[in-house]
C-alpha cells in the first residue's frame, strides 16, 4: 500500500468519566493535544485530506489542531464519512489516540483504500478489513496513565534535539519544551523555563530561571528572567523582569527594559522604551525612548468600557502617575512626580496634578497627647 493520502480520526468520548473530561486525542502532552501532534507528523508525510468523527462540541478545539488552510472534515454523520471515503486513495485509519515514534512497530493504526473503508462501513462500522495494511511508527494512547509515562520519554528526546541544534541548556532534567516551539543557536535555557504553544525564540536568548513563554515571538538576543509572558511579540535586545507579567496583546520592541513586578496587557511599546519596576501599562501605545517611574499606572478601564492611553517619544513620566485614559502625552514632555493626569500634555510640556503641600504645625503632637502617647 502506498503512504495514505487521507486520515480519519475516532475520537471517542467516555460516558463513565466527569463532564468536564474530553476525548483523549485532545488531552495534551507536553502542554500539545495528542490530534496536534498527530496532524503535524501526518502532514509532513503527506496526507492531504482529513476527517475526524468528533460531537460539534468539541469542533473548536479539533479543527484548532490543525493549519487555518488544512482539508479538515469535522461530523458526527456517517453519510459525510461515507463521502470523504469514496476515493481509490488510501486512507489511514486511527480509531484511539496515539504518538508518533519512529521506533513503534506495526500496530493499531491501519490502513486501506477508501474504496475498501467505504464498502464495508457502508454495512457496519467495524475494523475487520480484509485489505487493511498495518502502519507502523505509532504508539497507542489508553489513557492518562499512558500519556504520564510517554511524556518523561518525549521532553527527554525534545530538549536533545534543541541540544543538537545548538541551544544550550543548563540542566536537561528541569526545562519542559513544547512540541511546536523553535528556538535560536546559542540561546541559554535555564532551570525552571517551560516554553509553550507557537513559540519562537530567537538566538542568543537567556530564557529562565523559572520562566514561563507561551505563544510568543522572541528577538535575538533577550532575556526573560522569572516573568510570563504570553500571546505577545518581543524584540531583541530587551529584558524582561524578574518578577514580570506580559499579557496577551502587546508588541514590545527593541532594547526594552521591563522590569520587576511590571504588568503589560494590550500594549505597543517602541524601541528604547524603559518600564522599570512597579508599573501597569495596559491598553497603550508607547513610543520610544519613553521613561516609566516606579509606581505608575495607565487607569484603562472605568468598569463598563476599556479607554487607550498614547504616550509619545521621549515622555518622562514622574514616579507615582496615574494616566487616566483616554489620554495623550506628547512628545518629550514630562509629568511631575505624583501627578493624575486626567487632560492631554503638550509635546514638551510640564504637568503638574497634585494638591499644594500644607504643613500643619504641632499636629502630630497634639494628637499623641489626645490618645495618650505622649512620652
Amino acid at each position: 500500500m502506498d503512504f495514505p493520502q487521507r486520515a480519519v480520526f475516532f475520537l471517542e468520548e467516555d460516558s463513565s468519566l466527569p463532564a468536564h473530561s474530553k476525548p483523549l486525542m485532545l488531552e495534551a502532552v507536553l502542554f500539545c493535544p495528542i490530534l496536534k501532534w498527530m496532524s503535524d507528523k501526518l502532514l509532513a508525510d503527506g496526507v492531504q485530506r482529513f476527517f475526524a468523527v468528533s460531537s460539534p462540541r468539541f469542533a473548536q478545539e479539533v479543527r484548532a489542531c490543525f493549519p487555518e488552510d488544512a482539508d479538515v472534515t469535522i461530523s458526527e454523520q456517517h453519510s459525510e464519512l461515507l463521502d470523504f471515503l469514496n476515493t481509490p486513495d488510501p486512507v489511514a485509519v486511527f480509531v484511539r489516540a496515539a504518538l508518533p515514534m519512529e521506533e513503534a512497530g506495526p500496530g493499531f493504526v491501519y490502513g486501506a483504500a477508501g474504496y475498501e473503508l467505504q464498502a464495508v462501513w457502508q454495512e457496519k462500522m467495524t475494523n475487520a478489513v480484509s485489505a487493511a495494511e498495518l502502519i507502523p511508527g505509532w504508539v497507542p494512547v489508553f489513557s492518562l496513565e499512558t500519556v504520564a509515562e510517554l511524556e518523561p520519554l518525549l521532553r527527554e528526546r525534545i530538549v536533545r534535539r534543541h541540544i543538537r541544534a545548538g541551544v544550550r541548556v543548563l540542566d536537561p532534567n528541569a526545562v519542559y519544551i513544547d512540541p511546536r516551539v523553535t528556538i535560536g543557536r546559542g540561546t541559554m535555557l535555564l532551570p525552571g523555563t517551560i516554553l509553550r504553544g507557537e513559540t519562537a525564540v530567537g538566538c542568543g536568548c537567556t530564557i529562565g530561571p523559572n520562566a514561563v513563554v507561551r505563544d510568543c515571538v522572541i528577538g535575538d538576543e533577550t532575556e526573560i528572567n522569572a516573568s510570563q509572558v504570553n500571546e505577545s511579540t518581543i524584540g531583541s535586545r530587551t529584558h524582561v523582569g524578574p518578577f514580570a507579567y506580559v499579557r496577551p496583546g502587546c508588541a514590545i520592541g527593541d532594547d526594552i527594559k521591563v522590569g520587576d513586578f511590571v504588568e503589560v496587557k494590550n500594549s505597543a511599546i517602541g524601541d528604547g522604551t524603559k518600564i522599570s519596576h512597579l508599573t501597569y501599562v495596559g491598553d497603550s501605545d508607547v513610543g520610544r525612548k519613553v521613561n516609566f517611574g516606579c509606581g505608575t499606572v495607565t487607569t484603562n478601564y472605568d468598569g463598563v468600557k476599556k479607554y487607550r492611553c498614547t504616550i509619545e517619544d521621549g515622555a518622562f513620566i514622574g514616579c507615582n502617575t496615574n494616566l487616566v485614559a483616554p489620554v495623550t502625552v506628547g512628545a518629550g514632555s514630562y509629568i511631575a512626580a505624583g501627578a493624575t493626569i486626567t487632560k492631554d500634555v503638550p509635546a514638551d510640556a510640564l504637568a503638574v496634578a497634585r494638591a499644594k503641600q500644607e504643613n500643619k504645625e504641632g499636629w502630630a503632637k497634639r494628637r499623641r497627647k489626645l490618645y495618650g502617647q505622649e512620652h
